[in-house]
């Protein structure tokens, strides 16, 4: 009898689900980018642009007219995403350059490599990212999560930004994540030596994408260039590929989560819309501005995780 029940309301939930499907998909969406404005003539540079929430924002930026420099580590499955790029719209201007974020002579190198290529650049969306991965350290050292998620896109901001300000009106877009929320920086254990814990270390490296993105707005104060995080929302990609229970979960709630074009819609909107012309230092979600944790809010914290980026990765950055 209870095998019967138990069979029973499974089989009530599986046909809700199927007969709200379109009502859910709806609702899961989230909000959409309404701006129809035009990139003409403006560089923009996106990391992690191979795939997921990276590619879809690479195409629908390129369809508004903009020159699209795709930073992808793997460079060989960038050009895979840019020739569909170009399949799905033909007068797409992308072109792929490597860029390794755990490895900060690939950041120097890509950096010095576009500085020279470049006179401008009008929107760098910092989107690379990893999660949930085992315990592995940088090329530098540095814990992957920290490392990459932060200390990769610190380093890269740090060397464009003034290329950044000599085009400006410009914006930088930091995709972080609701998991900020449960982060902390673990000043004394930043790269979690002491103890480890895949997701918690996502989470701080969230969070440390939530400082960074206050304090340099702080800093680019009445440069004309303006700095906002996002988050993409619970998205249906591949970052979730080094935790088999995230996969199952995503497999089996797929309907409750966003597509990745769906998911670029709020980084497209911080890049695009022209009401956020003068708007930075903001959290944003769903295309509105969202609730930032109290240990996002910290201009303390934020002022200390970037004296102690500097410091680790040996640059000044007034």
């Amino acid at each position: 009898m209870l095998l019967f029940l138990l069979l029973a309301g499974v089989a009530a939930v599986t046909l809700l689900v199927v007969l709200f499907t379109p009502h859910i998909r709806r609702y899961a969406a989230g909000g959409v980018c309404m701006s129809s404005t035009r990139l003409d003539g403006k560089t923009v540079l996106i990391t992690g642009a191979n795939t997921g929430i990276g590619k879809e924002t690479a195409l629908d930026l390129a369809t508004r007219g903009a020159r699209v420099v795709m930073a992808c580590r793997n460079v060989d499955k960038g050009e895979e995403a840019a020739a569909s790029i170009r399949a799905a719209y033909a007068q797409a201007q992308v072109e792929v350059r490597e860029l390794d974020l755990a490895d900060t002579c690939s950041i120097r190198s890509f950096a010095h490599h576009f500085l020279r290529d470049f006179t401008h650049l009008h929107v760098l969306i910092n989107n690379a990212g990893v999660m949930m991965c085992p315990y592995t350290k940088t090329n530098d050292g540095f814990e992957v999560h920290i490392g990459v998620n932060h200390l990769g896109h610190f380093l890269l901001t740090s060397m464009l930004v003034d290329l950044l300000k000599r085009s400006a009106p410009a914006r930088i877009v930091v995709v972080s994540s609701l998991a900020h929320n449960f982060g902390w920086i673990r000043f004394h254990d930043l790269h979690s030596q002491g103890s480890y814990n895949s997701g918690l270390a996502y989470c701080q490296s969230k969070l440390a994408n939530v400082l960074f993105a206050r304090e340099l707005a702080r800093r680019l104060k009445g440069s004309n260039v303006t700095v906002n995080s996002v988050h993409p929302g619970t998205v249906n990609s591949d970052l979730t590929r080094h935790s088999t229970l995230m996969m199952i979960f995503f497999s089996v709630f797929s309907v409750f989560l966003k597509t990745p074009r769906e998911g670029a819609q709020t980084t497209v909107y911080c890049a695009v819309a022209e009401e956020l012309h003068s708007i930075s230092g903001k959290h944003f979600s769903d295309c509105t501005p969202a609730f930032v944790a109290p240990q996002g809010r910290s201009d303390e914290a934020a002022r200390r995780l970037w004296d102690t980026s500097c410091e680790l990765l040996g640059i000044q950055w007034d």
